[in-house]
């Protein structure tokens, strides 16, 4: 799972103070730490590393912030299972010869997940770029507004947020420049929901 330096500096310094102290930092103790001028920067990195699942936050206490357990052992494996268009729908490529270790809370509460090169810029408004990584749980089923992997037609595989009313389904890029792909929902098959996101710097 990658993290930024940053990030990972964050990361192990929390784990220090919780193992020292019994409790967590406040965000003004790791700004403090890092001589960073603003809180906001470290509530962001916090952020991130909540959503990549090396901390978990109780937001109705303070001092909530606590590492989750990532050591190797905790990790779970997943397969790379080729690329999905951030764009227009390009053919279905499954591959099984990679795989990439993810916190057990990206895989989903089944533990069936996999993971997809992302290819093309429709989701960038989502922070979902060219070249990043998502990992899919697999599911056959999807509720609105989430973030699913499709094939469309049976062989068109693409990344878009998925609506569907009544006999129709809507596959809503999150790129203002670009359409909206509308089709049957006969002519869709859900893949799997986004639950995560891996990103090289």
């Amino acid at each position: 799972m990658a993290l930024t330096r940053r990030q990972r500096e964050i990361y192990d310094y929390i784990c220090r103070f919780v193992a020292d102290s019994g409790y967590s930092p406040s965000l003004e103790e790791i700004a403090a730490h890092f001589e960073l001028a603003s809180v906001a920067t470290v509530h962001k990195h916090i952020q991130h590393l909540v959503s990549k699942g090396y901390l978990r936050k109780a937001w109705n206490r303070s001092r909530s912030v606590e590492p989750v357990s990532v050591g190797t052992a905790d990790f779970a494996e997943i397969p790379v299972l080729g690329t999905v268009a951030a764009g227009s729908p390009i053919e279905a490529i499954e591959q099984g010869d990679e795989s990439i270790q993810v916190p057990p809370g990206m895989a989903g509460w089944r533990g069936e997940a996999f993971a997809l090169r992302v290819r093309g810029e429709s989701m960038i408004e989502d922070q979902i770029c060219d070249g990043d990584i998502v990992v899919v749980e697999s599911r056959e089923e999807a509720r609105n507004g989430e973030t699913v992997v499709a094939l469309v037609d049976g062989s068109e595989a693409t990344l878009k947020r998925f609506y569907r009313r009544g006999s129709r389904v809507r596959l809503v890029p999150a790129n203002r420049h670009m359409e909206p792909i509308e089709v049957p929902a006969s002519q869709v098959m859900i893949r799997g929901v986004v639950r995560g996101l891996i990103r090289n710097y």
